[in-house]
């Protein structure tokens, strides 16, 4: 097999001279690719009016016509290409063509550029709108805002999937409840939608059902349904069916749980392909801390004798109670143990992830309406869910809010080195905005429900480690997190601002929004009591020529809000957007880097991609995560939740000499700082060659 020319040139990154990586060669693929490959396999077209009508024509393109005038999808396109966008690295040209430029149906040909894609997204969302349609393009053609892959893919495409793919929801305790979420499972799945679901309120194993004691299975038969469920149902064979379940510390089956994830553990309780996440009360951490007796409740007993289940209690009120309580059954573990088993089951899997359930309903803006009760499968989705009643045939059921959201992250990089804070946060508000609007998930009702009733969007940034390599910022600096703690306010203040605005100008608040602490004024104390203006020389630097929101503007604002409400429950989130990020040649979301030069593989080829902005000058500014102190990653991460709603995908980097205790020391720390999760751990195994870093 000859090897292709763009992928000769951007393995000459890795060929030293004068000890530097050649780190143009990658430019220089770049261009070979578009020469030698996608130039050649791009269907021509000799006018704008031509490809618009074929693509409309044959079904690849909504009907634009419907909404705009010829003139209008031409400026819309001028737009874009006078822009002459050049992809900066082989990896990110090559992620665009692979998996999300449209192609003919024989799947041979291209029929969209970068530009195209980007007025075609435009366009759609802007719905008729040319100003709005400019406004988007220019904030996606400038790279300032990146949508999640659902939009970004299917958006303006009559043959697509839903524009969102991130859905939660809760499973009742009997069997109308467990058909229902397996039943909506699939519907979600098949669009190619990530379902979460939390499986606390199922009895345990052992239990009774209708009296008759020792007859409950427990949440393992339900979780491999849920696992077949998922490898079955899936979009088409092109996207793969994806879950995840959570489950309440002190469920008795939490052992059995965990133990699902063992490398080596019986096939018959093994579960592969399905995620798993902890939910954490503050019980059991200061249980923990202060190594007392830990006791797990078996909860339909618990819903006998209290007609509530086990997952909606506060544990900080009702866990002596449950103790004392002979009607209610239990048994007793160590809690350290069971941080340890946590711990081991990560260094062994990655999971489970960790829902620090006090933390992410302390700062709850919607507290007064319902709880945060788990997450989603990237730990970053945070927001109020119930449990639908779903009654026998003949009766009507009571279908209440699941949980829905849709996706975009800034790009630090671009939107600070344009100066642009507010403009793109208004822009992708609008954006997130339309996506939502345009959301109706029929076929499954409580997530509809929660999507009409919420409009909640999940705001988030990528590039965090690109921008401060770029500008010669450690990751575990002082200024690192002060500028975090300043962008990443401001970025809350302009997406309420805008939600505020949305709100005024239709007349519409999100559901219950009176009974929000958005409402009685107390989400705005920490920012009338406090400036968030810049404290380092380096990072008042950054900002100059910006206008940093001050306390008079947040007063202000509370006023605003106060006065016209808001339209969205919940507004940010950050995702780990490592597929999207490369199109950005950015840094995955907040996270730091864990290789300088990624290395990838692809068929028979291996490819190169060297971290955005690098060079032969700020690159031990790329210190990789599994060289950081973890402490100081948690420590930065916790600075930038402070301002954001909902979770940040927080993951764990550890290394193979850290022992079980240390995961667990970190566990504690993490959740001390006030984060709401913690996503993957992952372990970096011990190797005799250098890091990268290291071996310049």
């Amino acid at each position: 097999m000859i090897t292709k020319k763009w992928i000769l040139l951007n393995n000459e990154i890795m060929v030293r001279k004068n000890d530097d990586y050649q780190l143009e060669k990658d430019k220089e693929a770049v261009k070979s690719y578009f020469l030698d490959y996608v130039n050649k396999n791009t269907v021509f077209f000799y006018t704008l009016k031509e490809k618009i009508d074929y693509l409309i024509e044959n079904r690849y393109y909504v009907n634009f016509y419907e909404q705009y005038s010829f003139e209008d999808i031409e400026q819309v396109f001028n737009l874009t290409y006078k822009k002459k966008f050049r992809f900066p690295s082989f990896m990110s040209a090559f992620k665009f063509f692979n998996s999300y430029a449209l192609r003919d149906d024989s799947g041979e040909k291209f029929l969209e550029r970068y530009e195209d894609r980007v007025a075609c997204i435009s366009l759609f969302l802007a719905q008729g709108q040319l100003d709005q349609a400019l406004t988007y393009a220019e904030l996606l053609i400038n790279q300032e805002y990146q949508p999640a892959t659902p939009t970004f893919l299917n958006a303006g495409k009559i043959r697509s999937g839903e524009l969102v793919s991130c859905f939660l929801d809760e499973i009742g305790d009997n069997l109308n409840n467990i058909g229902y979420a397996i039943d909506e499972s699939m519907k979600l799945s098949s669009i190619g939608g990530g379902v979460s679901l939390n499986i606390s309120k199922l009895r345990a194993r052992n239990e009774a059902i209708k009296g008759v004691e020792g007859r409950a299975g427990g949440v393992l038969p339900v979780m491999k349904i849920l696992e077949d469920i998922f490898s079955y149902a899936n979009q088409l064979g092109q996207r793969p069916g994806a879950g995840a379940v959570y489950l309440n510390v002190f469920h008795s089956d939490i052992e059995e749980f965990l133990d699902c994830k063992k490398i080596n553990v019986d096939e018959k309780v093994r579960i592969k392909s399905l995620s798993i996440g902890v939910i954490i009360p503050d019980k059991f951490m200061e249980l923990a801390e202060k190594d007392e007796p830990f006791y797990v409740f078996y909860p339909h007993t618990v819903f006998m004798a209290y007609g509530k289940t086990l997952d909606d209690m506060d544990m900080n009120k009702m866990y002596s109670e449950l103790v004392d309580n002979p009607a209610v059954r239990k048994k007793r573990l160590n809690p350290r143990h069971l941080l340890v088993k946590i711990a081991q089951t990560q260094k062994e899997s990655g999971y489970p992830y960790l829902f620090f359930k006090g933390n992410a309903n302390k700062e709850h803006a919607l507290k007064g309406i319902g709880d945060i009760r788990f997450s989603n499968l990237c730990t970053e989705i945070m927001q109020l869910s119930e449990v639908s009643e779903i009654r026998a045939y003949g009766e009507e059921d009571e279908i209440k809010r699941g949980i829905s959201c849709n996706l975009g992250s800034l790009n630090i990089v671009t939107v600070m080195d344009n100066k642009r804070i507010r403009e793109a946060v208004f822009a992708a508000m609008d954006s997130l905005t339309a996506v939502s609007d345009m959301s109706n998930i029929a076929a499954v009702p409580s997530i509809q429900k929660a999507n009409q009733e919420l409009h909640s969007v999940g705001l988030g940034a990528m590039n965090l480690h690109g921008y401060l390599a770029k500008n010669f910022i450690p990751y575990e600096s002082e200024e690192a997190l002060d500028f975090c703690n300043v962008f990443f306010m401001m970025v809350n203040f302009y997406s309420l601002q805008r939600s505020m605005e949305i709100a005024r100008d239709r007349k519409e608040t999100f559901k219950d929004f009176k009974q929000s602490e958005y409402a009685k004024g107390s989400y705005f104390r920490k920012y009338i009591n406090k400036d968030y203006l810049p404290q380092t020389e380096t990072v008042r630097a950054l900002f100059e020529g910006v206008a940093v929101p001050t306390r008079d503007d947040w007063a202000k604002l509370k006023e605003q809000v106060a006065e016209h409400g808001i339209y969205h429950a919940y507004r940010m989130a950050i995702a780990p957007n490592q597929s999207t990020s490369y199109i950005m040649s950015s840094t995955a979301s907040v996270m730091p880097v864990v290789d300088i030069i990624e290395v990838r593989e692809y068929g028979d080829s291996t490819t190169y991609y060297p971290m955005p902005y690098l060079t032969n000058e700020n690159y031990f500014f790329y210190k990789s995560a599994y060289d950081m102190d973890p402490m100081k990653v948690l420590k930065l991460i916790s600075v930038i939740q402070q301002h954001v709603d909902q979770g940040i995908s927080t993951i764990l980097y550890t290394n193979s000499n850290d022992t079980t205790r240390d995961l667990a020391r970190y566990y504690i720390y993490a959740y001390k700082l006030g984060l709401k999760s913690l996503y993957y751990t992952r372990t970096r195994k011990a190797v005799i060659s250098e890091c990268l870093s290291c071996s310049v």
